[in-house]
């Protein structure tokens, strides 16, 4: 389990770099942050995948094949982590 600090530098490497970003680390923050005590559901979508982290709700669209998340489910994904204020 990582802690609330690491779950954020793990934020902020993928909003420094939202065009090179899989589908697993997204997961990986979602669980973690589900295990640090955040309200969190996901479900499996046709080309992608909806996230509700407390509330915030999210769509990580991915490429099919590679699961190279598309840079702009990232921005959706970083809006949602500012909002939980997870990220500046």
């Amino acid at each position: 389990m990582a802690d609330l600090e690491k779950i954020k530098e793990r934020i902020q490497d993928i909003a420094q770099r939202p065009r090179n970003v899989e589908l697993s680390e997204i997961e990986w923050v979602a669980n973690n942050l589900a295990n640090c005590g955040y309200a969190v559901k996901s479900k499996d979508a046709r080309h992608g995948k909806l996230f509700q982290v407390n509330g915030q709700t999210f769509m990580v669209n991915h490429h099919t094949g590679n699961k190279q998340v598309r840079s702009y489910s990232v921005k959706d994904f970083i809006s949602a982590m500012i909002e939980l204020s997870l990220y500046d």
